[in-house]
């Protein structure tokens, strides 16, 4: 049995979370409580190149938005 996954000819989507963190999920199953499909649906190769693109800083927001307030209060 192959890892819906990792499954080539599969049908994926794009999904991020609150944190802004992105994960291919095969369309067989339920998007998961606490993401919501952002990107493209299709093939594992399209849809692993958009996040490849589109995700460019892995921090999570939380973590930015902490360095943002930490960065202006040291400017000030």
């Amino acid at each position: 049995m192959t890892n819906p996954f990792d499954d080539e000819e599969g049908e994926f989507l794009v999904l991020v979370n609150d944190e802004g963190q992105h994960s291919l999920w095969p369309t067989q199953f339920d998007v998961p409580a606490g993401w919501r499909t952002i990107g493209p649906k299709g093939d594992r190769q399209m849809c692993m190149a958009w996040i490849d693109e589109n995700w460019t800083d892995m921090r999570p927001l939380s973590l930015v938005r902490e360095m943002d307030a930490f960065a202006k209060s040291r400017a000030s």
